[in-house]
């Protein structure tokens, strides 16, 4: 099977491609991606085709795809703050990059899984969020991955073009860059952590969050493209877990081994919800064979991922006959997401 991942050097699109390579079916992967928030140093050692490159390229989009027999759609300009700081180019990459994608997909007929986000739902108070509530972004990220469900369901329903829809929650993992002003809060805790910087919570700490290793979430990808997965409404892609972020500094912890060196606590930022979880009904009955990691192993693997990086302090714990890797793993609790993932290069900073 020849599959088109768009956004294929990011950080959840690299761990797709790994996940595709390594099957025994041995698909054919093509990555397009510019490059703008990816890496091409995520993709070394995997069997994949890079091709640089926008998706508001038509022309390109048409070359790309022209053998291909599924397409994963990940390209998008990802971050609540970064959409409100440069809400028209938000905008043009996700929606209108969305509906050049599935006209690409449309001229040939190919299934497409596009991905969307759980900012869709707002800042409604009900738990677990579920597919039938309504959409009330909160920001021009959040309305731009609105955009984006409507148009891939609207080219499902108006030509019969097969999709599926599956709104991301709080991915974290391998590749999952720390080093940015926006980066999401588990790969700055862990950097902070491991720097011994103290460690910022916006807001309380008391929000809490649905976290979704990425391991998991690339089977599911890879397991919508094997089987042709499609739904006619949009999907969670979690699994109900419900992590305040102090709850996550205590994980956290247990993971690297030492407390943070202080923890200090700042405004809240504009645009995040207060509370996230996911009904995950729907999922489980499209996807009956994937079962999460716990989020504790989650987090062990994705600690010492960050521990191969250069500039990082190795695990002390290590030169006790390899007790930290085992301790950390050990420590699984059943409250959420996750698989472990090959450890890759590190990600661009």
């Amino acid at each position: 099977m020849n599959v088109v991942v768009t956004g294929g050097a990011g950080f959840i699109g690299a761990n797709l491609c790994r996940e595709l390579t390594k099957r025994p079916a041995s698909h054919r992967v093509t990555v397009l991606d510019d490059l703008s928030t990816g890496s091409a140093a995520n993709l070394d050692g995997v069997a994949a085709e890079l091709v640089e490159g926008s998706v508001l390229d038509t022309r390109l989009l048409d070359d790309v795809m022209s053998s291909a027999d599924a397409v994963v759609h990940l390209a998008a300009r990802p971050s609540v703050p970064r959409s409100l700081a440069e809400p028209v180019a938000s905008h043009e990459a996700n929606a209108t990059g969305t509906v050049r994608v599935l006209e690409a997909c449309r001229r040939r007929g190919v299934h497409v899984v596009v991905a969307s986000s759980s900012s869709v739902y707002g800042d409604t108070a009900e738990l677990p969020k579920h597919e039938a509530l309504p959409t009330l972004p909160l920001s021009p990220y959040a309305a731009s991955k609105v955009a984006t469900e409507a148009y891939t369901l609207a080219y499902g329903a108006a030509y019969g073009l097969p999709v599926l829809v599956l709104r991301f929650f709080n991915v974290y993992g391998p590749l999952q860059p720390a080093a940015h002003a926006y980066a999401a809060v588990i790969p700055a805790f862990i950097d902070a952590m491991l720097r011994g910087r103290p460690v910022s919570i916006l807001g309380d700490g008391l929000q809490t969050r649905d976290f979704t290793y990425v391991g998991t979430v690339a089977r599911v990808l890879a397991d919508a493209v094997e089987r042709s997965v499609t739904c006619q409404g949009p999907v969670n892609l979690a699994f109900g877990s419900r992590v305040s972020l102090r709850q996550l500094v205590e994980r956290l912890t247990a993971a690297v081994g030492s407390p943070p060196r202080e923890i200090r606590y700042e405004a809240a930022r504009a645009g995040d919800v207060r509370d996230s979880q996911a009904a995950d009904g729907l999922l489980r009955r499209l996807f009956p064979d994937i079962t999460p990691e716990p989020l504790d192993s989650g987090l062990a693997e994705t600690v010492r991922w960050f521990r191969r990086l250069p500039g990082y302090v190795p695990d002390p714990r290590a030169s006790a006959g390899g007790h930290a890797a085992a301790g950390a793993g050990a420590a699984a609790a059943p409250d959420g997401p996750p698989e472990r993932e090959p450890a890759g290069p590190p990600p661009a900073a």
